[in-house]
């Protein structure tokens, strides 16, 4: 492992302070923010990421998970996934996002892993990880080992000739369909970025994953009051049944009128660099029958711009089957 130097401040102004000067993203700074470490400090061992500077903020008063005006609720940055997961009102009110957090990982990665640095956590592309292979990713303009090497577990939706890559998470795939918006403080003030446009899409840039600038730290995130927690749910395909990232998942919520959708949310994991969402498919659904051949409809709207590598095609079928089975779960009807 390269030498380091290590601050643990005890105030955000101080951690501010800490990054202060940073610029670009926060995944191109010589500075990083560190608390449960799960994934940042496996990047350091393996020589992915090499941060000259770590600022500790594990001590930070940004843990709590509380209610907020209009009906929502607030998670801390620094809440733990697993108690972030296992929270009544999350459970109550948002069992969607509960369930996606208690898919990823293991219980003991859920016990360190804040909320926070689940947003930021890095693909799992092998060729981003060996650093004997080109990775626009890891090393802009070097290439892409995927994109002619082994790409089962790559992108369908929205990736680039610079990179096919996939975002990990499973909570972001929740959120992410939750329409949850990210809060940050910087050198520049406070602000809040919808969870839409926090993660980006590779095009020639793919080293750059988030619109969150160097200098600033996320402090929480809000889910809104609607947490469509009558009918919604989380699925997750995946070669184990345990601690295996995504081939594909699917957050899927509805909002039901009788037998009739009123709102629909959809949001996909495994299949691109960010939670992928599609307003179109989600308003193919808006009035129609919350039926198998409703949904089969949303997912071929969803899927039409997907595009298969060598190894990897067989997602673009799964996914379909994933979106059909995940609405039918989540609408109470029943799926052969």
């Amino acid at each position: 492992m390269r030498a380091f130097s290590y601050h643990r401040p005890d105030s955000v102004d101080a951690a501010l302070r800490g990054v202060a000067g940073q610029s670009g993203t926060t995944t191109e700074a010589a500075v990083k923010f560190v608390a449960g470490g799960t994934n940042l400090l496996d990047l350091m061992k393996a020589d992915v990421m090499r941060p000259e500077r770590l600022v500790d903020i594990s001590r930070l008063n940004l843990d709590r998970i509380e209610e907020v005006d209009g009906g929502g609720l607030r998670l801390g940055a620094l809440a733990r996934n697993a108690d972030t997961a296992h929270d009544a009102r999350v459970q109550a009110r948002y069992p969607m996002l509960s369930k996606a957090i208690l898919a990823g990982a293991s219980a003991q990665l859920r016990n360190m892993a804040t909320n926070g640095g689940n947003l930021l956590q890095r693909t799992r592309c092998y060729y981003f990880y060996d650093t004997g292979t080109p990775c626009n990713k890891r090393e802009p303009g070097t290439g892409c080992g995927a994109l002619t090497g082994v790409n089962r577990i790559h992108a369908i939706l929205g990736a680039s000739d610079h990179c096919i890559a996939v975002h990990p998470s499973d909570m972001c795939v929740a959120l992410a369909a939750l329409e949850a918006v990210v809060r940050v403080t910087g050198s520049r003030g406070e602000r809040t970025i919808p969870f839409a446009d926090f993660h980006r899409l590779p095009g020639d840039t793919p080293h750059i994953d988030s619109t969150l600038a160097a200098d600033e730290l996320i402090t929480a995130i809000d889910l809104p009051a609607q947490g469509f927690a009558k009918h919604s749910t989380y699925l997750k395909v995946r070669d184990r049944a345990s601690y295996a990232f995504a081939l594909v998942s699917v957050a899927a919520a509805l909002e039901l009128d009788g037998q009739t959708v009123r709102t629909a949310r959809l949001a996909l994991g495994g299949v691109a660099h960010k939670p992928w969402r599609d307003p179109a498919a989600e308003a193919e659904l808006a009035g129609k029958p919350a039926s198998l051949e409703s949904f089969r409809e949303a997912a071929r709207v969803l899927l039409r711009g997907a595009k298969g590598h060598s190894h990897n095609a067989f997602k673009i079928g799964l996914a379909e089957r994933a979106i059909v089975r995940a609405l039918a779960e989540a609408a109470g009807v029943e799926h052969p």
